[in-house]
Formats: C-alpha cells, sequence, structure tokens
C-alpha cells in the first residue's frame, strides 16, 4: 500500500512563519466512503492567506487549523477511487485538501469542481493562472473594478500570483497599469516581464504617497490591494472621485494578525466618494467560466506570460511557504508532488477528511 505523507502544524507562528512550525509525517491512505472519493494531490496552491488559518482566533473565513492537524490549500488532484456519483478513477478535481499524497473528498468539499485539463497547459497552471489566484484577477477587475480602456490600474504585490496576472489582463484591456513592489529584482521584473507602464518600489521610495502621485500625476482609477497597511494608506490619498478599490488582500498584516497596521486616510473614501469592496473567489461561481476562458485564450494568444514560482516534492511545502510569507517570492507559488507510490513504501496514519464545510464560516459568524 503507498504510503501518505502529510504537513501538518506543529505549532502555531508568532509573525512570519518558520520551518520549524511544520512537521512532515507519514500514513495510510484511508478508503472512501459512500459518497467520498480518493484523490490523489498533483498540485498545491501556496497562498499567504493560508497564514489567517493558523492562528487561534476567529478572525478568518476559515475555523483556525488545530495544532497537529494537516495543512491545507485549494489543490488539484486526479481521482483514484470513487464512491461520490458524477466522479469516476482519472477525472481531474480542484478544491480544498491537505498537504498531503491523498485526501478523501466530497460534495462538501469547499470549491470542489471538476477541471478539464487542456492539453497544452501545465497541470501547475490549474492552481495558478488558470486556478484560484489567475481567476481571482478576472474577477476582481471585471466584477469589482469594472475596468475601462485608458484607465489607470495599480496593483500592489505587483509581481505576486493575483497581481501579475491581473497587470497583463488590464493592460490587454487598455488600461495604463502601474505596480508597487518591494525591490529592485522585483521592478525589474515587472517591468521587463510582466509590461507595467511604471513601477514604485515602497520600500527605496522616501514618502510612498508622493511616489505613487508622481507615477500617476492624474490620480488612479482603479487600486487593486493585495497588501493593505501602509500601502492602502498611500493609495486613499491618490484615487480619483469615485474610484475603485479592490480589496483582494492584506498581506501586510497577516503576520501580524494581532496588531494590524493603522489606516489614517480612511476619510478619502467619503471626501472622494470612493467604493472600497472586500471580495473572496467563492461568491463569484458564476464567473468563473468565463474568467478562465479569458485566461486560457490569454495564454494561448501570448497577452498572458505566468511567472510561477514551483518547487517538487511534499518535502519541499514547508520552506515554500515560509519563502512565500518572508515576501521574497516572485509570480505563483505552487508545490508539484512527487509520486513516490510508482516506487512503493510503508504506512500508518489516516489522512485527514476535508469533506466538512463547518471549517468554512463568514467572518459575520454565519
Amino acid at each position: 500500500m503507498p504510503v501518505n505523507r502529510q504537513v501538518v502544524l506543529a505549532s502555531r507562528p508568532v509573525g512570519e512563519p518558520v520551518l520549524q512550525n511544520f512537521r512532515l509525517q507519514q500514513g495510510v491512505v484511508a478508503e472512501p466512503k459512500d459518497g467520498e472519493m480518493l484523490v490523489r494531490v498533483r498540485a498545491i496552491s501556496m497562498e499567504p492567506a493560508i497564514r489567517g488559518w493558523l492562528d487561534d482566533n476567529d478572525k478568518n473565513y476559515f475555523e483556525p487549523l488545530p495544532v497537529g492537524g494537516v495543512m491545507r490549500a485549494l489543490s488539484i488532484g486526479q481521482v483514484i477511487r470513487s464512491n461520490l456519483p458524477g466522479y469516476a478513477p482519472g477525472d481531474y478535481v480542484r478544491g480544498l485538501m491537505g498537504w498531503e499524497d491523498y485526501s478523501i473528498v466530497s460534495a462538501d468539499t469547499v470549491l470542489l469542481q471538476k477541471v478539464d485539463i487542456a492539453e497544452d497547459m501545465p497541470l501547475t497552471h490549474y492552481v495558478g493562472a488558470l486556478g484560484g489566484s489567475g481567476l481571482t484577477a478576472i474577477v476582481g477587475l471585471d466584477a469589482i473594478g469594472r475596468i475601462k480602456p485608458g484607465e489607470t490600474v495599480v496593483m500592489s504585490a505587483a509581481v505576486g500570483a493575483v497581481g501579475h496576472v491581473a497587470a497583463q489582463y488590464a493592460r490587454h484591456k487598455g488600461c495604463r497599469v502601474v505596480g508597487i513592489v518591494g525591490s529592485a529584482g522585483k521592478a525589474k521584473v515587472a517591468l521587463e516581464q510582466v509590461g507595467y507602464h511604471a513601477v514604485v518600489n515602497y520600500r527605496s521610495a522616501a514618502n510612498l504617497e508622493q511616489a505613487i502621485r508622481e507615477a500617476c500625476p492624474e490620480g488612479v482609477d482603479v487600486y487593486y490591494d493585495n497588501v493593505g497597511g501602509p500601502t492602502l494608506d498611500a493609495m486613499l490619498n491618490n484615487m480619483k472621485t469615485f474610484g475603485r478599490i479592490i480589496c483582494c488582500g492584506m498581506i501586510s498584516s497577516y503576520n501580524r494578525s494581532e496588531d494590524p497596521p493603522p489606516l489614517y486616510n480612511m476619510w478619502q473614501v467619503v471626501a472622494r466618494e470612493l467604493e472600497l469592496k472586500g471580495f473572496l473567489l467563492y461568491s463569484y461561481g458564476d464567473r468563473l467560466p468565463a474568467a478562465l476562458a479569458t485566461n486560457l485564450e490569454g495564454i494561448r494568444a501570448g497577452w498572458l506570460k505566468p511567472i510561477e514560482n514551483k518547487r517538487v516534492g511534499i518535502d519541499q511545502a514547508a520552506e515554500l511557504f515560509c519563502e512565500l510569507m518572508s515576501g521574497r517570492t516572485t509570480g505563483k507559488s505552487v508545490l508539484e508532488m512527487d509520486l513516490p507510490e510508482q516506487r512503493g513504501s510503508p504506512a500508518s496514519i489516516t489522512p485527514i477528511s476535508l469533506t466538512d464545510r463547518s471549517i468554512f464560516r463568514r467572518i459575520s459568524g454565519s
């Protein structure tokens, strides 16, 4: 019987996560019950939002992961055995699964969907540009940003998983695109690979608000916010009247949930009659097929060039996540699983089942 390697939460991070917060263990492969299927995890999406699930509080949209629990993420895998109508061995599915070789999945698995893998696309793209982060980029700009040709769009975390896709889409739609980055290396990637018209380095800028104003002298129509904190504060004073702010992420506070950075310029939401709206992708399910089609077409046509920060092997999972949360990565961080079952190995512990929607909640407490 093949082994089921799992990455579990060994201890709760204090601030930025470190390798010691995680542990790799071995377990047996569980048999799927009625209404379940066994899925071989093939690629795992590393998301900054995972950091919030590791804190023991009620400030997130998932219940906290217990110490000793298997880490979880949006992943893609292949059905091995199925007792779930509509799914057969060989099907590819995407949903919330464990950081493990094999997960038990049911109709109640969060974000579960069957995925048709295009022959000309790498599998890892389906947890990247063709997965949650890539679809988030399109849905945010279309549904909330409502971008139009000629508008100025600013992107924080400009070469991150969402930002680098959103920027290429906005440029393709005829917008002027300005990126905010944290290093000279990322500025170079933003300008030369992603295609930003201008870039602001928030670490080297003497005055971030002024640097944004110089890059956007006529003001900003749409701001795609992936970081929150001081960058959002600076952007509030650079928005045009009736500007739209897409609140996608707050990575500046993920490692400091008990002491988030303050905002001082919120009055500008009133003074400039701004729209500031947060969103989670699961609320826009009706838009996902069109967003997927857009990104597929973009990759094939050449106007969308995904950037992947890829590691191979589950033993690389914790290091990849820690690297992501340190701010050192560029593009989409994705773990491609190795396949040791092809060689055969021992086993001993059952995997977690991620079929219970009770882990999922809105902050309102529903």
